[in-house]
């Protein structure tokens, strides 16, 4: 099977995916208690005026015209309209998406710059006391709550040693950037900094954990076998032999874990950006949630799922290119 075709089948599988999710949210919404009536109405008893409501919202029609009519509103790429917040979901998504990106990818960084060297000595220094300590932080890192470590990152680092801010996002990384750019001034970067470290690093603790014991077994079973011996025979550097070769054999689970735990992270980092009142998509899904806006909630569900496959499909393809045996399997 060629590359291309491969990468088609898995954006094929990706489409139907997106199909069942946008229906099974549909079909939630459906069954859900509530008449969507009363964001836009409230309490007002004309009945008249609610009928006239519902008849410009097209909720008297049969749940499949209903269902129809929003599968062609989502083929346009419209992803609906709020009432509750007077503005269209596409824009309300628009304005949290880049503060989830930005905390996902900040704890990808954190869990790898951490992980990946650490599993490495780990592997390296088998049965030793630098082992001991990974595998005990790895055991701690996993074991840890979420929002236990933020509450206690706030609380030790913010309020007591007030060497970080204790909650927000502070500016935009592209507008402290264009600052950057335009002024030759970091302030405004070095308070997003500020005020991303600590999340970043709550949200990556988990993900450290499972790297460093990913890479530790990775790198075991890679120093076992012949090639390893024979690239010690030839005399190369022992750290040349470690990151250059093995390292590199053992990437393939990392990345296709990396991609998973990405598309997670930006679906998952709702405790996180509720203690830090973070203002992201989790932050902004679980207040939807409690207003009963479904439009943000069915919108926000179907954006992270359609993130979700495009990081799985690029993840494959970057499996592909390391291991090219995958595209027959």
């Amino acid at each position: 099977m060629s590359f291309t075709r491969f990468l088609l089948r898995r954006a094929f599988q990706g489409i139907f995916v997106v199909w069942a999710v946008v229906t099974i949210m549909f079909g939630l919404r459906a069954l859900s208690p509530g008449d969507p009536v009363n964001l836009i109405a409230g309490q007002v008893p004309d009945q008249s005026t609610r009928d006239q409501i519902r008849q410009d919202l097209g909720l008297d029609q049969p749940m499949y015209v209903q269902y129809v009519e929003y599968l062609g509103e989502l083929l346009q790429g419209s992803l609906g309209y709020s009432y509750n917040q007077q503005r269209s979901v596409n824009d309300i998504v628009a304005q949290h998406f880049a503060a989830t990106v930005e905390l996902a990818v900040a704890a990808t960084i954190v869990a790898i710059v951490i992980a990946i060297p650490l599993g490495v000595v780990s592997a390296t220094r088998r049965n030793q006391p630098a082992d001991y300590g990974a595998t005990l932080g790895s055991l701690v890192g996993i074991s840890t709550p979420n929002f236990w470590l933020g509450l206690m990152l706030i609380l030790l680092l913010a309020e007591a040693a007030g060497l970080f801010p204790t909650s927000g996002r502070g500016v935009a990384l592209h507008d402290g950037v264009l600052t950057l750019i335009t002024t030759g001034h970091a302030g405004e970067l070095l308070t997003w900094f500020s005020h991303i470290i600590l999340p970043a690093i709550t949200l990556g603790t988990y993900f450290t954990a499972l790297i460093t014991r990913l890479t530790r077994s990775g790198m075991i079973d890679e120093l076992g076998k012949p090639y390893v011996t024979v690239t010690e025979a030839k005399g190369l550097p022992s750290v040349l032999i470690r990151y250059k070769h093995v390292l590199r054999n053992t990437l393939i689970p990392i990345v296709t874990v990396l991609g998973l735990q990405l598309g997670t992270l930006l679906g998952g980092a709702v405790i996180t950006e509720e203690v830090f009142n973070w203002p992201g998509l989790g932050r902004m899904f679980i207040e939807s949630l409690r207003n009963g806006d479904w439009p943000v909630v069915q919108g926000i569900v179907l954006f992270i799922a359609i993130a979700f496959i495009v990081i799985n499909i690029l993840v494959d393809a970057l499996y592909a290119r390391l291991d090219p045996r995958v595209i027959d399997k």
